[in-house]
């Protein structure tokens, strides 16, 4: 299984990955939505793609957006960690394509419970 885990923040992107890999999973890694197109394309498709959304050059709505418009990766499934707590924020993410929604702060129990919700996980 692979993962790719998206985020600016490079404490907050090692966080995940060791969690994606202490359950098993290969992790690919980018620091915004560009670099993780630039992934998808070289890389080929992951099992998961786990992203923020507030990051610059191409923030995670975005990648969302490009990822669902792409019929080689529209159907990845796509976990989103952020920080947007209003529920409007939720409906827009969840209208632009992603699978799954989760706030920070977080723990493993709540990546894995995500995973298994959709159909990822152990």
């Amino acid at each position: 299984m692979r993962a790719l885990v998206v985020d600016d923040s490079r404490s907050m992107r090692r966080i995940v990955c060791n969690i994606m890999r202490d359950l098993g999973y290969d992790v690919m890694e980018a620091g915004d939505g560009l670099e993780a197109l630039q992934q998808l394309d070289g890389q080929g498709v992951p099992d998961v793609v786990l992203t923020d959304w507030n990051m610059p050059n191409m923030d995670g709505l975005e990648l969302v957006r490009s990822v669902r418009a792409n019929a080689n990766y529209r159907d990845v499934p796509m976990l989103m960690i952020t920080s947007e707590t209003e529920m409007g924020k939720m409906v827009v993410a969840f209208a632009a394509g992603v699978n799954e929604y989760l706030m920070k702060p977080f723990d493993r129990s709540m990546i894995e419970e995500k995973l298994k919700f959709l159909g990822i996980g152990a």
